[in-house]
């Protein structure tokens, strides 16, 4: 019973902790979106690289091109030649990751240029950091979406990233690109990593497209009036949908570390040295590399990834429909009750080791799950939450049943602590089902014992002289019986009263129970030598011992009085043999049902130092049937023990006790 109620709190428990993280994940508190982004990174090292399309290059400001054509910036001479040479190499799309919002001598050669390649991006950038009031550019609001679905759920979700101080190219250059895309980039607050691409962003209630997007879209032949985006959905490009957030956010789905994509550096592209082959039919973006010019990102991957990279990422993501998709609210929540609900019935059954096990391994299967998506499907699911349920489940769980063991613990120990040894209490701490905390029927062996002539021996000596000699009298038996793992019921003036096989089992019960009643009657002669040589008076005892079924537990008043001890007529019947030592002259008698216990390691020979011998078939008074007692004697420690039957004779009927 005890097993089952703890097992009910301890599955409640585990439910608890499950509808919490479930509404946790719903309300994503800062803590678990934290650990979830870095289960996220880790899903991305795990993964390992990913061969990103070649359909995407990056002509690379880096160490070999500042070393041929000076110090950044360089004047825009430099940016026309490098235009031209992609545009006779027929690069499908020239995206430039550099804003030019300062005049240059050489702006009008550079405007030609891309006039002539008919294919440049430009970018501009939003600080949100900063406000002023909105500027209006025909220009660009020709680079903004114009193809809305569902528009009207902008109101119901929050709106996208609006406003801010916007930054573009000079007018010159600005009217002579294909379009203007923005570059603004939001790494995650408490880490500063980029995980996320706000492919839209607002101004002046306008929204523009992020450059990998526009980059993208040009490459696959989609006008900007067809870029429809389906409101905090996604976006359509063509027949590619790229699913968002409300926010038209993105999960940037990285290909690798730094330079996963193929580099060319653009001193080679301007002194000819690269072959039209590796431009032809490409987006081109251009972009710093060099480490001296500070535009690096921490990404999962790497905590130096070039800020452009992250743009090609992006675009080649778009053209490969390459994209990680966030794993619905309801498809976590039920994936995280689910493994809520088993993980709370395995637990609530379960001790501590395999309980620890099995929480390693329903933390592990989470994690495998998560990885699995992620690297086969592209879903991301929250790994943080579940993985946390699983672990304050346990803990939660193992403080309780810490918690409800030692208290059940110093329960059995204030029960037990008085009828048997400190090492039986402690197996019975350590297994609580053996002691039932209630009545139950059960097979003992019951021994009384009982001082003869103690009236008249208190009548003879005072009280402070009587109770001196029983005490040390009771405390020289209850070192023989504990020895002998008797469970010590009571003290009944002079008289004990001991049984076995409860509530610890033990098989040779009544073997136990002889072996125990021979070396009390030693433990007393070793008393009577004692008060021979201080010349106090001795006292003598007779000892009956029974075997059968009886009730055994706790009985008496809840919560006021009780004690663990058996009723029974076997009971009884113990005491009433123990009467009989009187009538028959012995010291120590034993029922039929006790011997029968006992015969078989008489006969195999494994029970010595015992002679048992018949004395008589009585009819005690409450009984109507006889029974067989039989005195029991020491003999050599060494010897077998014999078993030698009474007579058959009329049985003798008693009317006393």
């Amino acid at each position: 019973m005890k097993n089952v109620s703890n097992s009910i709190i301890r599955f409640a428990i585990g439910m608890a902790v499950t509808i919490l993280f479930s509404l946790l994940l719903f309300k994503s508190p800062m803590i678990l979106t934290q650990i979830e982004a870095k289960f996220y990174d880790y899903r991305f090292i795990l993964r390992g690289t990913v061969h990103p399309p070649d359909s995407v290059v990056i002509a690379a400001i880096d160490e070999k091109s500042l070393a041929r054509f000076g110090r950044w910036p360089w004047g825009r001479d430099v940016m026309a030649q490098l235009v031209e040479k992609l545009s006779q190499s027929d690069a499908a799309v020239i995206g430039f990751d550099i804003i030019f919002p300062e005049s240059d001598k050489n702006d009008p050669r550079l405007a030609k240029a891309m006039r002539d390649a008919g294919n440049v991006i430009l970018p501009m950038a939003l600080d949100f950091e900063k406000q002023s009031k909105p500027i209006s550019d025909s220009v660009l609001e020709n680079s903004a979406i114009v193809s809305f679905e569902d528009a009207e759920r902008f109101n119901t979700f929050p709106p996208i990233m609006s406003g801010g101080v916007l930054t573009i190219p000079v007018p010159i250059l600005k009217k002579s690109a294909k379009s203007l895309a923005h570059i603004s980039m939001f790494p995650d607050e408490f880490d500063g990593t980029l995980r996320w691409e706000h492919l839209l962003l607002g101004y002046d209630n306008f929204l523009y497209p992020t450059l990998g997007l526009r980059c993208a879209a040009t490459f696959l032949g989609v006008p900007a009036d067809k870029l429809t985006v389906q409101a905090s959905r996604g976006i359509r490009v063509g027949k590619t949908f790229i699913p968002t957030d409300h926010w038209s956010r993105m999960p940037i789905n990285y290909y690798g570390p730094g330079k996963t994509f193929k580099y060319i550096s653009i001193a080679d592209i301007i002194d000819g040295s690269v072959g039209r082959e590796v431009i032809d039919n490409r987006i081109v973006l251009i972009g710093a590399t060099a480490i001296g010019l500070y535009d690096l990102r921490v990404t999962p991957f790497s905590a130096v990834t070039p800020g452009v990279e992250k743009h090609a990422t992006v675009a080649a993501s778009i053209i490969q429909n390459h994209f990680i998709k966030k794993a619905t609210p309801f498809q976590e929540g039920a994936f995280q009750f689910i493994v809520g609900v088993l993980l709370s019935l395995a637990l609530s059954r379960m001790r501590l080791l395999w309980g620890a096990v099995t929480a390693l391994t329903a933390a592990i299967f989470v994690g495998i799950v998560g990885f699995v998506l992620f690297a086969e499907q592209g879903i991301w699911m929250n790994m943080a939450s579940p993985i946390n349920m699983v672990l304050l489940m346990f803990v939660i769980m193992t403080a309780w049943n810490y918690a409800f063991e030692e208290r059940y613990s110093r329960k059995i120990k204030s029960i037990f602590s008085n009828y048997v040894t400190h090492a039986l209490v402690n197996e019975l701490i350590n297994n609580p089902d053996m002691a039932k905390l209630g009545g139950e029927k059960r097979e003992v062996t019951v021994l009384f014992s009982d001082v003869k002539g103690f009236t008249t021996f208190s009548e003879r000596n005072t009280p402070e002289d009587v109770v001196a000699l029983l005490n040390e009298y009771l405390c020289a038996m209850t070192k023989v019986i504990l020895k002998w793992e008797g469970t010590l019921d009571k003290f009944i003036g002079d008289a004990i009263v001991v049984f076995w096989n409860a509530p610890i089992r033990r098989k040779n019960h009544a073997e136990l129970a002889l072996l125990c009643a021979t070396e009390m009657l030693m433990a007393l002669e070793h008393l009577h030598e004692k008060w021979d040589n201080e010349g106090r008076p001795k006292l003598s005892c007779g000892i009956g011992i029974n075997t059968g079924e009886v009730v055994v537990g706790n009985i008496g008043a809840e919560g006021l009085k009780m004690d663990y001890t058996v009723i029974g007529d076997h009971v009884n019947l113990g005491a009433r043999v123990e009467g009989l030592t009187r009538i028959f002259k012995a010291d120590i008698l034993a029922t039929e049902t006790t011997v029968e216990h006992i015969r078989k390691a008489v006969e195999e020979g494994t029970l010595k130092g015992l002679k048992i011998e018949g004395e008589r078939r009585v009819i005690v008074k409450g009984k109507e049937l006889p029974v067989t007692v039989y005195a029991v004697t020491r003999v050599a420690i060494d010897q077998p023990a014999t078993i030698i039957e009474c007579e058959d004779q009329e049985p003798l009927k008693l009317t006393e006790k």
